[in-house]
């Protein structure tokens, strides 16, 4: 009896403390390689008050672009499918709103018309679909659009198809005292509608691309107004500049995936102190979409040649993540 009770309280204990370790993984979603025990040592060798490369909380500060690094972004970007799905309804009540050949490229559906009028072509289509409006109003069709709209691949909602892995980093980097913010090329506007719900990421540290905007009294109500044309673009070089001037510190860390993404990891890596870069790179044709040097949206080809040499984390989707969106998600 005493040996029948002596088994059972070892294999109860082992239960107890394999649901202990379970429970102690910051990052479940992760493969056990090579990846996950970089980030792990870095994030516990900053927050650790007795380490020689111990970061003060308040200089602890996290970046990341949203496209293809926290959700997906192909087979175009999922802001300008909002546009091309707006574009379409707005001609449709008005034809005469196709007043260029890219207009009705975009329409159409002939991107390869629209890429080629590059930033003056998407500034066409944000005019018509973006400016006139209120920053409230837009924004809730923006969340009407995220409710309704589903992906033509995946049929998932847009705003589900965030990678499970990426949010466990957040919650982790925000568990260990760092401060997490977008940096995208995406709308500002337009990521600030679901970054909270989605990444935990509050509207103010949302850092992103932003059209010209004014303010108004519309019908007796102070109302801030979207008037089209571009303001500021954050991606590449003005990346660096986006966070200077709206967070006021380089960041110690900073994650991308394309190399719209490559000067923010080499300002944020070239600071004194310990530093991490990481790069998702989409290697995941089976579950996701495999790409990078030849694709048309998140083209990565720097970050692959010059990343590992300046120390930077190279992510295999592939390898590294055990799931790639969340399971309430599919």
């Amino acid at each position: 009896m005493m040996k029948l009770f002596s088994g059972f309280a070892v294999a109860l204990l082992a239960t107890f403390y394999a649901g202990q370790s379970a429970l102690a993984d910051p990052l479940p979603s992760w493969n056990d390689t090579e990846a996950k025990q970089r980030i792990i040592e870095f994030v516990e060798t900053v927050s650790d008050p007795g380490s020689e490369n111990y970061v003060t909380p308040s200089d602890r500060i996290a970046v990341f672009d949203n496209d293809g690094t926290l959700w997906g972004e192909q087979p175009l970007y999922f802001q300008l499918i909002y546009a091309l799905d707006r574009l379409k309804q707005k001609a449709e009540a008005d034809p005469s709103v196709l007043s260029s050949d890219v207009l009705k490229a975009a329409v159409e559906g002939d991107l390869g018309t629209v890429a080629a009028a590059g930033s003056e072509g998407l500034v066409e289509i944000l005019n018509v679909t973006h400016a006139g409006l209120s920053v409230v109003d837009y924004q809730a069709d923006v969340r009407d659009w995220l409710d309704t709209a589903r992906h033509p691949v995946t049929g998932m909602a847009y705003d589900d198809m965030i990678y499970q892995p990426m949010l466990e980093l957040l919650r982790y980097l925000r568990d260990e005292g760092f401060a997490t913010y977008i940096v995208s090329g995406g709308g500002l506007h337009f990521m600030r509608v679901f970054a909270e719900e989605a990444y935990g990421i509050p509207p103010n540290q949302v850092i992103g691309s932003a059209t010209q905007t004014s303010y108004e009294v519309v019908d007796g109500v102070p109302t801030v107004m979207k008037d089209g044309n571009i303001a500021f673009i954050d991606d590449k070089e003005g990346k660096p500049v986006g966070i200077d001037s709206k967070i006021g510190k380089r960041p110690i860390l900073a994650g991308g995936n394309s190399d719209g993404d490559f000067q923010m990891l080499e300002w944020t890596t070239a600071g004194d102190g310990p530093r991490f870069g990481l790069i998702v790179h989409h290697t995941d044709g089976e579950r996701e979409v495999a790409y990078d040097r030849g694709s048309h949206i998140g083209k990565l080809v720097r970050g692959l040649d010059e990343g590992p040499d300046l120390g930077w984390l190279i992510i295999d989707m592939a390898k590294d993540w055990a799931v790639v969106y969340p399971k309430t998600a599919m």
